[in-house]
């Protein structure tokens, strides 16, 4: 029999390689013979560069950037040389984390450490880029990142505007002569699971900044800025669209990327799937075993695991799925492609306890080995 895994992470518990070697030891256990693939999963959050560059091979890339608040922060990214591929996540050099909670105010708040990451990975010979774009700190709509690349945001003098949202309120003009000639080189495929276009009522101001420390008045006046840029972006590209899915991304990262860039939008799980060449392994599988730390109505909407059962379900494989725990909403996995799940706590305890990573993978191990011997029979 040969097995495909690919376990999320059970967050706080395991990583989810580690997720995929407790799978794999424990079918070691029922039967040494069996042929077991393991693969790191992730769906463009938290986690996605460490997974790519353990699955593809890659490398650690470590500088310091200019964060959030205007000043330098460490930071990192991956890069795949042999696919001349940078692999960054947005939330490393200008998340919200990086924010304290009683400073958080995406009128200042900046995306020019992710352009000065991308501008060092072009140094580094990099012309393909994943960019996971959650967990943002900013509401600016890309105007920092587009600055660092050469970019002219400029205000009615010809200066270049400030960092932050607040310097949407003072452009005038957007200018692609200073560019670097090397982005129409680069392909950006951008890990974003969100819908949401850039203005109005559903846009990423009225939508996300409050969670970024805004004010009622500030998201309103955020909102209108956003929409004069999309105005101005057409100067420079007439098919600018902030009305597209996922244009509100990231404060509007995700209409910078489309925009300027000529960047693609995607769910991070397809992303990491198709980097990782997951399809071409679960072709070949008897099962597939997948799974996270909790199940619900939500993992239907895209996640990981679920995107890997509807690959599997192609090639009408058996998908299994092993969970911390079972939410509302589960059942409608089945729908997506998983035949069964199992929650792997075996016994009643404390969340906490459950949560112990000695315990947890424990509870997973035993789990899968109960899996096998009844598929065995």
């Amino acid at each position: 029999m040969k097995i495909v895994v690919a376990m999320d992470s059970f967050k706080g518990s395991m990583s989810s390689m580690e997720a995929g070697r407790v799978v794999r030891k424990a079918a070691h256990m029922v039967d040494e013979e069996l042929d077991v693939d393991v693969f790191p999963l992730a769906d463009g959050g938290e986690g996605t560069m460490e997974t790519l560059i353990y699955g593809l091979g890659g490398r650690i890339e470590k500088l310091y950037a200019v964060g959030p608040l205007g000043a330098p922060v460490p930071c990192e990214y991956g890069i795949v040389e042999d696919q001349k591929l940078a692999i960054i996540e947005m939330a490393k050099v200008a998340g919200l984390t990086l924010v304290p909670e009683e400073t958080r105010m995406p009128f200042y708040t900046t995306t020019y450490g992710v352009g000065e990451l991308i501008r060092h990975a072009i140094g580094k010979g990099c012309r393909k880029f994943i960019i996971g774009i959650g967990g943002s700190a900013t509401n600016d709509g890309g105007i920092g990142m587009l600055q660092a690349l050469g970019f002219g945001l400029v205000d009615q003098d010809g200066r270049q505007v400030q960092y932050g949202a607040i310097g949407l309120s003072e452009l005038a003009m957007i200018t692609t002569a200073g560019a670097m000639p090397e982005l129409a080189e680069c392909e950006f495929q951008i890990a974003c699971d969100v819908k949401n276009p850039l203005c109005g009522e559903n846009g990423c101001s009225y939508v996300f900044a409050p969670q970024k420390g805004a004010t009622k008045e500030q998201v309103e006046l955020m909102d209108q800025w956003l929409l004069q840029y999309a105005q101005l972006a057409k100067t420079v590209n007439p098919k600018a669209n902030r009305h597209a899915e996922g244009a509100g991304a990231a404060g509007g990262m995700g209409f910078a990327f489309c925009t300027f860039l000529n960047g693609t939008l995607e769910s991070g799980s397809e992303i990491v799937a198709r980097a990782l060449e997951i399809e071409d392994a679960i072709q070949e599988a008897d099962l597939v075993i997948t799974g996270e730390g909790c199940l619900d109505g939500q993992s239907a909407m895209g996640k990981g695991p679920l995107h890997v059962a509807s690959i599997a379900k192609k090639y009408n494989k058996k998908v299994v799925a092993l969970v911390g725990s079972v939410g509302e909403g589960a059942s409608m996995c089945h729908e997506q492609g998983v035949d069964a799940y199992f929650p792997i706590v075996q016994r009643p305890m404390q969340l906490q306890e459950a949560m112990e990573p000695v315990v947890a993978r424990g509870s997973l191990e035993a789990t899968m080995i109960q899996v096998l011997r009844l598929l065995a029979e």
